[in-house]
């Protein structure tokens, strides 16, 4: 698909995200057009839609695949809507950004690599957008360099002012903690292969029966750790953080220092409140480069493979959230056309 024209794209789900990377492909970035979107709300995919020039809406995720002009699709859906979406594009051979989580779950995950692979070639760009934000780059680059010597260990802080009333303790390792997974599996270049955590008591600030915050360490399959804190009512902002812990020295990242005041006897800086704002340019970068690989072609960035270890992590985290004790993963082998 090496053209010259914008690419045409299907945005599934008008949520928060989905509303907001409509707004991106619109406003934002270049080389593409959203030309319809679907959402089971019809009044909020019609709202959406109408902040589009000739988009259309539709309640059904399938329905805009399968109309004129759409070259890619981007599932923006929640994450029990995302395999039959993925599915369905793959019965048209369209390209997709699928947000995070591939599935919920390892099974359904597997599936669907299952599925892509039938079509003999990757479809699919899963939405780790860490992967894309300027200082994991440059933390990336920096490992990879081996400057620092072999990494030991990773720190990782991911911390929200305040989780949706819906959240749940699971949810702390499924819908957080799963960015640290593909952060550590990215940035270390290796497979988690057991899974820990640790439930200190739970902050006064957590609602009641929320066990948070929650520590978690991650063994992979190089010999090195990596822990994350989690902690989704910290009542202060929103931060993300990591420091690698290598042979020949340190790197840390996320210290969100880039503006620092001093006035009236104190120094300080902001904290972001949310991930939007943390990681706008991630987003950005993001969706921006996966059109242009579309554009030519191609498919890059995390793939199938990397939304179902992830997804296969999780699980193993979640039964040692609730059984307690070092839970093992466990991942098939990888298919060729993933290495």
């Amino acid at each position: 698909m090496n053209r010259r024209e914008p690419l045409g794209v299907a945005v599934i789900g008008t949520g928060r995200m989905g509303a907001d990377h409509v707004r991106r492909i619109d406003r934002v970035i270049s080389g593409a057009r959203v030309v319809a979107v679907a959402d089971t709300d019809a009044e909020r995919a019609k709202a959406v839609a109408a902040t589009v020039d000739g988009c259309t809406a539709h309640t059904d995720p399938a329905a805009p695949m399968a109309g004129a002009g759409v070259d890619a699709v981007l599932i923006a859906s929640p994450g029990p809507a995302h395999e039959a979406a993925l599915l369905a594009a793959f019965e048209r051979d369209l390209p997709v950004l699928c947000e995070k989580p591939l599935t919920p779950d390892a099974a359904g995950a597997l599936r669907v690599l299952e599925a892509e692979q039938a079509l003999g070639h990757r479809r699919v760009q899963v939405g780790f957008m860490r992967r894309y934000d300027a200082e994991y780059v440059r933390l990336k680059a920096l490992l990879a360099s081996g400057q620092l010597g072999r990494p030991l260990m990773l720190h990782n802080r991911h911390r929200n002012v305040a989780s949706p009333p819906f959240f749940t303790s699971s949810m702390l390792i499924t819908d957080s903690v799963a960015h640290e997974v593909d952060a550590t599996r990215w940035l270390l270049e290796q497979e988690i292969t057991a899974v820990t955590v640790l439930r200190p008591t739970p902050s006064s600030g957590a609602p009641d029966g929320l066990s948070d915050p929650q520590f978690v360490v991650l063994e992979t399959s190089g010999g090195a750790l990596s822990d994350v804190e989690i902690f989704v009512n910290c009542g202060f902002g929103y931060q993300v953080q990591a420091e690698a812990v290598c042979e020949r020295g340190t790197a840390r990242i996320g210290d969100g220092h880039a503006l620092i005041t001093n006035m009236a006897g104190r120094w300080g800086g902001t904290i972001a409140q949310d991930f939007t704002e943390r990681f706008a340019q991630a987003y950005d970068d993001e969706v921006q480069a996966w059109v242009d690989s579309t554009r030519r072609g191609e498919v890059t960035g995390p793939s199938t493979w990397d939304g179902y270890a992830a997804a296969a992590v999780c699980e193993a985290g979640v039964r040692a959230l609730e059984q307690g004790g070092r839970v093992e993963v466990a991942l098939v082998d990888r298919p060729p056309l993933y290495r």
